[in-house]
């Protein structure tokens, strides 16, 4: 899981942000509310809420600071296509690795001083309302185990401009709310479940709080469910 980045691999990685970053800019006139809650050294977990495809590529525009985040072993199997996902921040989970190996990676990945993205939603939910029984505890978790605060974070836009099931991205803007870090509690050996499970619910309304801004400053509503359904 090779982080260190050489001469080459900054610039790499500074080019194909900053590419990234132009195309956005166009596509989807984002605007970013609260970047100053992300700390420029330190590690730290992203959590932002997760109703599209695009919220990785255009939630990453928020900092340029390269941010980790979790990769299906099998797309380092081409060697191209691993190398630039590494160098873009990726590292590899082997399919069906217990969630404990995972969450173990995430931790390495944060005590060496790197920030991470997680998605305590884990898959793309749909609706206004983050839902208690869709958090995972896996980012409450790692926190605690490394003792870094989790940032949440709404972004209004992404799914009018690329919906579920859509083939075609359409221009449409984009609204990004950086909450304000929360701190990790301090434990001292084995993380207590409660603490796990309080964290948990504080980090959801965090991002409840972060998306309901974005959609209020994007002017527009969130989508339903599917069915019409809140």
């Amino acid at each position: 899981m090779g982080h260190e980045l050489g001469l080459w691999g900054r610039f790499v990685y500074r080019f194909f942000w900053s590419l990234l970053w132009l195309v956005c800019k166009a596509w989807f006139r984002f605007t970013v509310v609260g970047g100053h809650n992300l700390p420029s050294t330190g590690a730290y977990i992203l959590a932002p809420v997760h109703r599209s495809y695009l919220d990785t590529p255009v939630g990453g525009m928020v900092t340029a600071r390269r941010q980790r985040f979790l990769g299906k072993e099998s797309l380092w199997h081409n060697r191209f296509v691993g190398g630039f996902l590494s160098i873009v921040g990726g590292f590899p989970v082997e399919r069906g690795t217990a969630d404990r190996a995972a969450l173990r990676a995430c931790q390495e990945v944060l005590e060496r001083g790197e920030p991470l993205v997680m998605f305590p939603e884990g898959t793309r939910q749909h609706g206004p309302v983050v839902e208690v029984d869709k958090m995972h505890h896996g980012p409450a978790f790692v926190a605690a185990r490394a003792g870094v605060p989790i940032i949440p974070m709404g972004i209004a836009g992404t799914s009018h401009a690329m919906p579920a099931g859509a083939t075609w991205i359409r221009p449409s803007k984009v609204v990004m709310v950086v909450g304000e870090p929360i701190p990790a509690p301090v434990v001292e050996g084995r993380v207590p479940r409660r603490v796990v499970t309080d964290l948990t619910e504080e980090v959801r309304w965090g991002i409840q709080a972060a998306y309901d801004e974005a959609h209020e400053r994007l002017g527009r509503p969130a989508l339903p469910k599917p069915g019409g359904s809140a």
